[in-house]
């Protein structure tokens, strides 16, 4: 995926696939549970099931979050998805929003998953996961799933959202004058959808 060289085609399939590893270990004890009973062939079980009653609200942070969740489906029994959208200034790094498809409320039982490529300032997050708060969400039932982070985006992540959990692939050391992660990956949505 870094290899600047590697088409867009090997680098959306690599992302997707890092991304079903990623919501796997995301999911693993989160997922709200019911218990029951199962008839096997030889008897009667108890079973721990995934509750359909309360979907994962799935939040892809547009553009390149969309690759991550390709895959959701196969995983999570139940979602609801909710897009947003930001774009970044490259002159101030801010990120303003240009998208927002989040219901008005969220229940504080809410499972929500936050899906970003890259995590460099942790600017747009940080909108994100206000967003979330304000309609109702708790951090404790957040996770975020990005393949590669920079320590400014955690550091920030961490000092504002102690409970927040992210589950990453890598993290690189800096970012440059521009806020672009080093060595990082290059622009992860222009290298996703061809459209450098």
């Amino acid at each position: 995926m870094r290899n600047k060289d590697t088409p867009s085609a090997i680098f959306r399939s690599a992302a997707a696939e890092l991304g079903r590893i990623l919501i796997y270990e995301a999911a693993r004890e989160w997922l709200p549970t019911i218990k029951g009973q199962v008839q096997t062939p030889l008897g009667i079980s108890d079973a721990t099931f995934v509750d359909p009653m309360q979907p994962i609200k799935v939040v892809p942070i547009l553009r390149a979050g969309l690759v991550l969740l390709e895959q959701a489906a196969m995983l999570l029994p139940v979602t609801q998805t909710f897009h947003v959208g930001y774009v970044r200034n490259d002159d101030t790094l801010e990120a303003s929003c240009y998208l927002n498809k989040l219901p008005p409320r969220f229940s504080p039982d809410d499972r929500v998953l936050v899906s970003d490529v890259i995590l460099a300032t942790g600017g747009t997050l940080v909108q994100v996961v206000d967003e979330l708060v304000a309609r109702g969400a708790r951090t404790e039932n957040m996770r975020v799933i990005s393949i590669l982070c920079a320590p400014p985006a955690l550091k920030v992540l961490g000092e504002k959202y102690p409970g927040l959990t992210v589950y990453t692939a890598m993290i690189d050391a800096e970012l440059d004058a521009r806020g672009y992660i080093v060595p990082g990956l290059g622009d992860a949505g222009d290298r996703a959808f061809n459209s450098l």
